[in-house]
Order: structure tokens, then C-alpha cells, then sequence
């Protein structure tokens, strides 16, 4: 069972393909199983490459909270791909992952041809930073007191998720299953250590602005709090794009994968050619009216 060593913790990985590199880093309910639908599609053209985060067996599960957290999550990706000899690659993150993508490519731009953030948001705002972090404290109580298949109960029904019960009862059922599987403990110390913990996005802002990694931000448009954490994205980083999908939760990739695969193989090819530029000042318009704004 292979295992990359960081710092002394070992992540589980996979690997399926040949090609320029392509690594997956799960959401907090997900695991490596939950690019599946990517791993076959784009292992066809790329080495594609997803782990299990810290705190998800097989990979270790520190038992000291310190272990976790945002700087761990994303030096783990660069940890990961030093011990398979990848020097570049474009990063895919979902949610949790897609935090960690952001922090990866603010950490570690040299070692990022692109980064796709997926249904990041929860808890950026300043206005809800300490509710989401009450609230990631209750859920690790509950961890604690009651298991992962009781909190699973009402975690995977939440109001961004329900989208895709609806749409794909089979693979809904495939993703809560995945998620009543994991170990209490590691996600109860990663809601503590990392969740918690992480800082707001607008806080970050002058990091994220010097952000030249071509980026593809990608959201259901029911995932309310991701909304304007994504705009706020979108108008920071000036190689950003931004991708909205309608009548779509959280977990896009498994909600919508032929869209989102299209979508991504597309953006991957725009980056290899060259062609994926910075924002065009000119697109940054002082006026409300057409015409009206600063002239170059």
C-alpha cells in the first residue's frame, strides 16, 4: 500500500496514468474515492494523482491537534508530489482540498502549472468566521460523543448537499457511505486543527493578489456559502476565471462530472497552450456605464 512520507506522516496515495501530472485533494466529507469520476477520465491523457489527507485512513491520524491545520494541508501537497518526483503539476481541490489548493498556490506557486478550487467559501466570510468555527468545534463534540454514522445522518443532508441526492440518489448513497466510513477521530481533529483554524479568505487578500497561477474557480450556484467568496475570488486574482453551475450544490465534481470534466480538461488545454493570460485591465471598469470608465 503506498504511502508518501511528510514530515513524518504518511498519506495513502494512487495513481493512475502517464502524462504531465494532474493531483486531487479531497473535501472534508470526501476522500480519494471522490475523484473517481476524474481519475478515469483524465488518467487517459495525465498522471493523475489523489491521497487521502491527514486524519483519513490509511493515511495517519496524528492524535496531537497541532498535526492538523491549513499550513499542514497544503504543504502536504507539495510533500506528496516531492516523494513521486513532481516537480509541477495542475492541482484540483474540492471544498477542504480547494482551501488547500489556494494556500498551495500562495506557498508553492513554482511547483503549480494551475489550480482548480472547487465549492471553497465556507466560513470566509468576516461576518461568519466565528459561527463556522462553533459550529466545526459542535460537529467534532459530536464526532466524539456519537461516531461518524450518526453525524453522517444530517451532515450529508445539509442544504448545499441535497442537490445531488436529488439528481443522483446511487451516487449520493456511494459518497455517504464513503463519508460513514472515515474515523471519528481524524475528522473530529481536523474540524479542531484545521477547520476551525483556518483563516478568512479576506483576510488573505494581499497574498491572493499576487497570485499569477492561471485558476479556474468552479461552484453550484446552490452553494450558498460559497457565493461571494467566489466573487471576491474572482475580482483578487487576476489569473482567475469563474465558473458558476446552475442548480448545483457543493461537491460539483460528483454532482455534475461530465460538465465539470469538460469543463477542467478544457481550462488544462487553455493553460498548455499558453493561453490562459492574466485579467486585461482594461476589464477592470470604474464606471456603471458602458464606455464611462478610465481610458488606458
Amino acid at each position: 500500500m503506498p504511502h508518501a512520507d511528510v514530515g513524518g506522516v504518511k498519506l495513502y496515495y494512487e495513481e493512475a496514468g502517464s502524462g504531465f501530472p494532474v493531483v486531487f485533494v479531497h473535501e472534508f466529507a470526501g476522500d480519494l474515492r471522490s475523484w473517481e469520476p476524474q481519475l478515469r477520465r483524465f488518467s487517459r491523457r495525465y498522471r493523475c494523482v489523489a491521497y487521502n489527507a491527514r486524519g483519513y485512513p490509511p493515511s495517519d491520524v496524528p492524535s496531537n491537534v497541532e498535526d492538523y491545520g491549513q499550513s499542514h494541508a497544503a504543504d502536504d501537497i507539495a510533500g506528496v508530489m516531492r516523494h513521486l518526483g513532481i516537480d509541477k503539476a495542475h492541482i484540483v481541490g474540492c471544498s477542504m482540498g480547494a482551501f488547500a489548493t489556494l494556500h498551495f498556490g500562495i506557498r508553492h506557486a513554482a511547483m503549480a502549472a494551475s489550480l482548480v478550487v472547487v465549492g471553497v467559501g465556507y466560513g470566509a466570510k468576516p461576518d461568519v468566521r466565528e459561527q463556522f468555527a462553533r459550529e466545526s468545534q459542535a460537529t467534532a463534540d459530536r464526532l466524539d460523543k456519537e461516531g461518524m454514522a450518526e453525524v453522517a445522518k444530517s451532515y450529508m443532508v445539509s442544504g448545499s448537499r441535497v442537490q445531488f441526492q436529488n439528481k443522483d440518489p446511487r451516487g449520493f448513497e456511494e459518497s455517504y457511505r464513503f463519508f460513514s466510513e472515515h474515523s471519528a477521530k481524524g475528522s473530529a481533529l481536523t474540524l479542531r486543527g484545521y477547520q476551525a483554524r483556518r483563516p478568512s479568505l479576506y483576510a488573505l487578500e494581499a497574498e491572493l493578489k499576487q497570485i499569477t497561477v492561471p485558476t479556474l474557480l468552479v461552484l453550484g450556484d446552490e452553494d450558498e456559502p460559497g457565493l461571494d467568496a467566489n466573487v471576491f475570488l474572482k475580482r483578487t486574482i487576476a489569473s482567475s476565471g469563474l465558473v458558476v453551475l446552475p442548480r448545483t450544490g457543493h461537491a460539483v465534481n460528483l454532482e455534475e462530472p461530465d460538465h465539470f470534466n469538460a469543463l477542467v480538461e478544457d481550462f488544462f488545454a487553455t493553460v498548455e497552450r499558453g493561453r490562459w493570460m492574466l485579467r486585461d485591465p482594461r476589464a477592470n471598469i470604474g464606471g456603471q456605464i458602458l464606455g464611462m470608465g478610465k481610458s488606458s
